[in-house]
């Protein structure tokens, strides 16, 4: 501590003091003001908002670490982001971008004058306003501070590719609690000091969540920073409550840090990579509602748990808490703050960075201003031949690895493409990828590891799907494209993740200053029809629905039937901005059923009846067999077949959906059909039978609108499953082709009793089915081998 006493000159003190309390000043005034904001009259119940919002306890730390940032960047000519995992420090850093500048470049309206001020108050928590924490709306911001435990895999996600972007990251101590941000501590393994940027995590002790202490600031400090180092950092502690000292000590300890992060690239970049480095993290101490009210109605506040939100509570009813308010704000100095007319004092404005160098205004918290097109290769080069509809098997990701692969060859220049897999690459059958670029690892390696272990790989696999996701997404929030695979069962550990991610996209839309960034990609395969294996943990596709719950223009949902499909639709969703697409593929051999020129033609229009499959071209059909994923239009074909033998004269018509939201009202959804559209397809009073790869009701949920929809039959996954053959797992939901064909007899009225030995026939084939796998622990031959004849 000695030497840190007086490491900064009075005047770099003073001014980042003054800058500090201007912050807190405006971040006190959006919780509590709508008015008077200068306090250029005495404070009045009129003055304070009738409903206070916000979070007051971790501000003044969020921006006593933004103060001495400022102080880095200039003095440094740092490229620097700023991210906050404190779920709702959003007044600190509004105010700090105002100060700065950025925020009245971006909203004209609130300008830095008295009338501006007014404005950036009223506007906080309030109606026809801005949310209480770091939004979209938020200049500089990547991090939707709604919910915690991400900032760490985004600050991570940002910095991959960006050798010169150091990134700042605050974990609270409360969101240290979480499992997403104790996987993310890891990230350092990934981190190439030669190829990327830098973390810097800044790791906030302050001691309380809404009621309860914080794991992390009740453990002794020597548990902690064990702790620490042992997920490979070296932290360095600053701990204090008085601000001339701590304003010292933590511009010392930040010096240092940043010494210690160009040390370490350089030399990675001028001597090559050697052991992995143990990155410099700061554990900064400071009390909750630092420099708010010590006490309020004769309780302790300050310091403890009851400045997490808004520690005066009734100052628009109770004189007391308005004098109290008052009394706070006026601490701040406002007069010496800000000049007559409202704008920052000369002294804050030259604390603040200039141009693109303010982290309000880096380049890379905008991604869309940065984002380039990826060079693609023709998807119809990696086709397969398909001479005849079903005759012959491929492996769809398989093939589709290849692509990827191509994809990441000709991005290698610009680094701007990663797959990001939880430790699911290979097994995905994407492994091709590995012939252009390794597994990004940075750790130790032993001999007879795999080959592809690579510092500047970039494929991404952790054993962690927050991790795996949060990375994706400050990497696309950064201007850079992904892809993210993962067996479909466990893509529901980041459900609340998407959630974020959607509402985040929904908001920019609305955005003008927010271009748009590239779309995030998944490709759930290891579905659930062919976990058969794994059996019921791994068996769930109900992914799909959770998706389907976002606003209709930001999601997308294929199921591309085939490995030439899956190439067309793979292709459209790396062109395509600001959605999330969700393409379900399995990684089996499977009957491939689309040349490419016939899968090109299908995908665009997204639905569409199979006329090699459909014998009604004459008239109308008595009943219409309908399939969407890969399993159930085989299952669907299947049936088909075995119908037609049984009954020539059975008028059927296949609709195979690649696009599931085609199926909903072109009034709910940009892709959904007109009525007359789907008409054409379904027909207004025929018989559907479909068959769908997850919950059947999501169907229903699509069509409950149209005119047909009450003759829609639909067959899916109803949660039967276990370890067994792949047909015994559809034979268990009734999704199989004997079931198929049993309800079209069922509800196709002019079959008449002529259907009756063809139904027992059916049931006997269940039977026997039955009997077959569990002695012979394999499917019947004529499942194994069926190939469409027509």
């Amino acid at each position: 501590m000695a030497e840190t006493t007086e490491y900064l000159d009075a005047q770099e003190a003073d001014g980042l003091d003054l800058w500090w309390r201007a912050a807190n000043y405006l971040s006190v005034g959006q919780i509590y003001l709508m008015d008077n904001p200068l306090l250029r009259e005495p404070l009045r119940a009129e003055h304070v908002k009738p409903r206070l919002l916000g979070h007051w306890g971790t501000t003044p730390g969020i921006n006593f670490v933004y103060a001495h940032l400022n102080r880095a960047i200039r003095t440094r000519d740092l490229d620097m982001m700023y991210l906050i995992g404190p779920g709702h420090g959003g007044p600190g850093v509004v105010a700090a971008t105002w100060l700065e500048g950025t925020y009245s470049e971006i909203y004209p309206d609130v300008a830095q004058d008295e009338e501006g001020l007014r404005r950036l108050f009223t506007q906080f928590s309030f109606p026809g306003g801005i949310p209480s924490h770091v939004a979209p709306e938020t200049p500089g911001s990547i991090h939707e501070g709604g919910e915690l435990g991400y900032s760490l895999s985004h600050a991570f996600g940002a910095v991959f590719d960006n050798p010169d972007l150091v990134v700042p990251c605050v974990v609270g101590d409360g969101e240290a609690e979480t499992g997403p941000l104790a996987a993310s501590w890891h990230s350092t393994k990934f981190l190439d000091p030669v190829t990327d940027g830098a973390v810097l995590p800044i790791l906030h002790l302050n001691g309380f969540k809404i009621a309860s202490p914080t794991v992390f600031d009740r453990i002794p400090e020597d548990e902690l920073l064990s702790m620490l180092r042992g997920f490979g950092y070296e932290p360095h502690v600053v701990a204090g409550s008085a601000p001339v000292p701590m304003h010292h000590l933590f511009a010392a300890t930040l010096d240092r840090c940043l010494d210690e992060i160009a040390s370490i690239q350089r030399r990675a970049r001028r001597d090559g990579r050697t052991d992995r480095p143990r990155w410099p993290m700061i554990v900064l101490r400071t009390p909750k509602g630092w420099t708010g009210p010590d006490t309020v109605d004769g309780k302790r506040v300050a310091g403890s748990w009851r400045s997490h939100q808004v520690p005066i509570s009734d100052p628009r009813g109770d004189p007391g808490h308005l004098a109290e308010l008052e009394e706070w704000l006026r601490g701040y100095g406002p007069e010496a703050l800000f000049e007559s007319g409202g704008a920052p004092a000369q002294r804050i404005r030259e604390q603040n960075p200039v141009g693109q160098r303010r982290m309000g205004a880096n380049p890379h918290s905008n991604g869309g201003t940065l984002l380039r097109g990826l060079r693609l290769p023709d998807f119809r080069d990696y086709a397969v031949p398909v001479p005849q509809p079903a005759t012959t098997q491929g492996e769809a990701t398989k093939v589709l690895g290849g692509y990827l692969r191509d994809v990441m060859r000709r991005s290698a220049e610009e680094r701007n493409f990663r797959v990001f897999a939880p430790d699911e690459n290979n097994s995905n059958r994407l492994g091709a990828i590995l012939e252009a670029t390794g597994r990004t690892w940075v750790a130790e390696t032993a001999e007879g590891d795999d080959a592809a272990l690579a510092p500047d790989g970039r494929v991404m696999e952790i054993l962690s799907e927050h991790t795996c996701q949060g990375w994706l997404e400050g990497y696309l929030l950064t201007g850079r494209h992904g892809f993210f695979s993962s067996y479909e069962a466990f893509a529901h550990l980041v459900d609340s993740m998407v959630n974020q991610h959607v509402k985040w996209l929904k908001v920019t839309n609305r955005l003008d200053w927010r271009p748009p960034i590239a779309s995030l990609n998944y490709l759930l395969t290891s579905h659930v029809w062919r976990q058969d294996h794994n059996g019921f943990s791994h068996q769930d596709p109900g992914f799909i629905d959770h998706v389907v719950n976002k606003k209709a223009e930001m999601v997308r949902v294929y199921l591309p039937p085939d490995t030439n499909t899956l190439l067309a639709v793979t292709d459209h969703c790396l062109r395509s901005r600001q959605y999330v697409n969700v393409v379900v593929a399995g990684k089996n051999l499977a009957p491939q059923y689309l040349d490419v020129d016939a899968a090109v033609v299908h995908c665009t229009k997204g639905i569409g009846i199979w006329d090699w499959a459909s014998n009604d071209q004459d008239g109308e059909p008595d009943v219409v067999m309908a399939c969407a994923g890969d399993v159930p239009t085989m299952e669907t074909l299947a049936a088909v077949q075995r119908l037609r033998a049984e009954f020539p004269d059975l008028r059927i018509r296949v609709v195979n959906v690649v696009d599931l939201m085609r199926l909903q009202d072109e009034r709910e959804h940009p892709h959904g059909l007109s009525d007359a559209e789907f008409d054409s397809l379904f027909t207004l009073d025929r018989p559907v039978i479909f068959a769908y790869h997850g919950y059947p009701w999501l169907i229903h949920r699509l069509t409950y609108r149209r005119r047909n929809h009450g003759n829609i039959h639909v067959r899916g996954y109803k949660e039967e499953g276990t370890t067994t053959t792949p047909f015994d797992m559809c034979v268990l939901n009734q999704l199989d082709r004997f079931h198929l064909a049993i309800d079209v007899i069922d509800r196709v009225p002019r079959l008449g009793s002529r259907a009756a030995y063809a139904r027992e026939a059916l049931k006997s084939r269940l039977i026997e089915h039955r009997h077959y796998v569990t002695t012979h622990g394999e499917d019947l031959p004529e499942v194994r081998d069926w190939v469409w004849r027509s």
